[in-house]
């Protein structure tokens, strides 16, 4: 068995000095990825842009417009529901005041009314938060697809490879000199105007 190990630990040396010899010996050059990388990089193949997504939200007169009113929209539904709360309260409190001079069923009766009442209030207030949900995604999906279809246009003659929004605890460093944020501004405001 000693033997065995031995010959065996020969042969592997004896494999690894071969491999060793092959690889050094070899005259080719061996390209490797980063090499590639490093290349394209220097010579200009790779740009990337950024654009400031506050800026953009706040210059942007089509994303202030769908930020109105889907403000609108919100108070509109939480005024709705504020007067549903309070007649449910007020109802509550006649109750309470009332409650001990009903008869038995005439208490039951006002309990169930009760009852039924915030039920519809919680499924009203719940039904409202999904419509709400829903129109605020469709309209950040509209305004996102407004954006890349523009920076598709845009990137036409440019030439990046990717065009980034930019939010402070994203990026660590950014050269303003690929900042496209006003270019983006400025032209999405010409296909977008403000409503009047």
């Amino acid at each position: 068995m000693k033997n065995f190990t031995l010959g065996l630990n020969i042969v592997l040396l004896a494999a690894v000095a071969v491999l060793f010899y092959l690889h050094f010996s070899s005259k080719k050059p061996v390209a490797t990825a980063t090499q590639g990388a490093v290349n394209s990089t220097n010579s200009g193949g790779f740009k990337v842009a950024y654009f400031e997504m506050d800026t953009l939200q706040n210059q942007f007169e089509y994303y202030k417009e769908v930020r109105s009113s889907l403000l609108a929209k919100d108070q509109s539904m939480a005024r709705e529901l504020s007067i549903a709360e309070n007649e449910f309260a007020k109802k509550y409190q006649d109750f309470q005041r009332t409650g001990a001079s009903l008869s038995q069923a005439d208490l039951a009766k006002k309990q169930q009314e009760l009852v039924d009442m915030d039920k519809s209030l919680k499924a009203k207030k719940q039904s409202m938060e999904q419509e709400m949900a829903d129109e605020t995604t469709h309209k950040l999906q509209d305004i996102k697809k407004k954006i890349e279809d523009y920076l598709k246009n845009y990137n036409k003659d440019k030439g990046f490879a990717y065009i980034l929004s930019s939010s402070a605890d994203l990026f660590y460093y950014k050269d303003s000199v690929y900042n496209v944020t006003a270019d983006l501004i400025k032209g999405l405001n010409t296909l977008y105007p403000k409503k009047k």
